[in-house]
């Protein structure tokens, strides 16, 4: 009986692979897009990733094709241009495009203290460039009837803490944005989900990595690679089943 029973609940996970799938992920030289360009493509996914450093692109580059296959340019997802230049490539190299990780984010600070051209600056990299990508993804996915949008957000969007004001208004506007796409886009095949972290330690993080370390040891702090490890998860889940948002959180942060 008990072999009988776990046979039906194998047989009913039909994870989905992500082998041959075409990935681009924005800010995939550095962090969680590093983190997740490395799992995806030991796992046979084909990826194009881009940055706005050509020394991180290489680096990132070289070893993500010691487990699998990238191809990478530097750009950058606040600009027109660059957007349509990502994708343009991700045609070429890849054939089009089957999941997008919406990822590239920069830190801010509070409203009184930021110049207003680098709130701007801002803006258009958290939340427009967010948008701009999902607007060409989306062209790319609605006649094939199908595709994946993964959002990496940030639970600054529902913390709201004092000092952060200007990231946690792009943010909340990812949060919004990516619900609302959710509803827009289900009916076409494509599936739109929001990983939203709490403290995570990258290069956006302004601890020592060496302090990072020691706060991952407390449990105060997460790892790219367990994000990375989120993402992999709702991308592998059986086509029923909508995994729409997952907030993650150091064991010890107290938010």
């Amino acid at each position: 009986m008990v072999e009988s029973l776990m046979s039906i609940f194998n047989d009913s996970r039909e994870n989905v692979s992500v082998k041959g799938s075409a990935v681009v992920i924005t800010g995939g030289t550095t962090g969680i897009g590093r983190a997740t360009a490395i799992l995806l493509a030991s796992e046979g996914a084909r990826l194009l990733i881009f940055g706005r450093g050509k020394n991180e692109l290489n680096d990132a580059l070289r070893d993500i094709n010691k487990v699998g296959s990238a191809v990478g340019l530097t750009a950058d997802a606040s600009k027109k241009e660059d957007v349509i230049k990502v994708f343009e490539m991700a045609d070429r190299e890849l054939g089009g495009l089957d999941i997008l990780i919406d990822n590239a984010a920069l830190a801010a600070d509070t409203v009184s203290e930021m110049p207003i051209k680098d709130q701007e600056y801002i803006v258009k990299t958290n939340l427009l460039g967010y948008m701009a990508m999902v607007h060409e993804a989306v062209k790319r996915m609605k006649p094939k009837g199908k595709g994946h949008i993964v959002v990496v957000g940030s639970m600054s969007a529902n913390v709201r803490a004092a000092g952060s004001s200007v990231y946690v208004a792009t943010k909340s506007g990812v949060q919004g944005f990516t619900e609302a796409l959710r509803k827009e886009v289900n009916e076409f095949g494509i599936k739109v989900r929001l990983i939203e972290p709490g403290e995570v330690g990258t290069d956006m993080n302004k601890l020592s990595p060496a302090q990072q370390r020691r706060k991952q040891s407390q449990l105060k702090q997460l790892k790219a690679e367990d994000i990375a490890d989120c993402i992999f998860y709702v991308l592998t889940r059986p086509k029923r089943v909508d995994v729409v948002e997952m907030r993650v959180r150091p064991h010890l942060q107290v938010i």
